[in-house]
């Protein structure tokens, strides 16, 4: 199918839960605590969540996405990580406050997650398994900027590793889902640590 507009996609929400699941089939993400940004290579634009061009306050990363193959969309989040790489929201808003990349700014990664055109082609109906391991192929440089979010299928052991880093918390995806732009899903579910700082803390 050919692949939507930049403009036209929007990305695919989580729903919040308390536990982990107990039944079904899932991989399981760190939930990277940033900016949701939607990406587009080849003449690299960005977009906020809200469907604001943020490709100007990230310039680095417009730069990385720029080397990558042309007609594809990727799905993520900007962070400003730490020295153990564990994200720092508050420096991460005062970074994109200043717009750009003024001198002595914090770098920003792009922690990527997930793809939904590939070559120019839509493949959000593919099974998330299916688009990890395309989005794999497709980030093969920068890696200082363009982060792959590593899957796990063990979601106890990656909670108690979040738990233990002080990370927000973890994201599992269903196998077999689709990516449903713009919907809040029970396909893809959020589980935070216990006292987490609520995502509505800034206006982004």
């Amino acid at each position: 199918m050919p692949a939507p507009a930049l403009a036209d996609l929007s990305p695919m929400l989580l729903t919040e839960r308390k536990t982990i699941p107990t039944t079904g089939d899932w991989l399981y993400e760190i939930k990277y605590d940033g900016y949701r940004l939607l990406a587009a290579t080849g003449d690299p634009q960005l977009r906020s969540r809200n469907g604001h061009v943020a490709t100007r306050w990230f310039p680095e990363i417009a730069e990385a996405m720029a080397t990558l193959a042309p007609g594809c969309v990727l799905d993520g989040e900007v962070c400003v990580l730490d020295e153990l790489g564990r994200p720092d929201f508050d420096r991460l808003h005062r970074r994109a406050a200043r717009r750009g990349r003024p001198a002595g700014s914090d770098p920003v990664a792009y922690s990527v997650f997930d793809v939904l055109v590939l070559d120019g082609q839509d493949i959000r109906d593919q099974q998330v398994e299916d688009r990890k391991a395309a989005l794999r192929e497709v980030l093969d440089c920068c890696a200082s900027v363009l982060l792959y979010v590593q899957d796990v299928d063990d979601g106890h052991g990656l909670y108690q590793h979040a738990l233990a880093l002080g990370l927000e918390g973890i994201v599992g995806k269903r196998l077999g889902s689709a990516y449903q732009c713009g919907k809040r899903s029970p396909d893809w579910v959020k589980v935070k640590r216990p006292g987490a700082v609520p995502a509505e803390r800034f206006k982004r």
